[in-house]
């Protein structure tokens, strides 16, 4: 798996989580949601990934959009 791929299942994962918890609990975890979303966008833009830095520190191998883990 590279960092590309790490770092789209981490967010879905993310999404998924924070939707069962504002089903389950509370509406505010939509919150994570938004977060992850603005966050992608803006690593779409600038290509600064805070996910990508983290996943490259412990090993996981570069991809195309994250060659460098940047």
């Amino acid at each position: 798996m590279t960092i590309d791929r790490a770092v789209l299942a981490l967010a879905g994962t993310l999404v998924l989580i924070s939707i069962l918890l504002a089903v389950l609990t509370s509406a505010w975890w939509l919150l994570l949601t938004g977060f992850v979303g603005l966050n992608l966008l803006q690593s779409s833009v600038t290509g600064f990934c805070p996910a990508a830095l983290i996943l490259a520190r412990i090993g996981v191998p570069a991809g195309c959009a994250f060659p460098s883990g940047r």
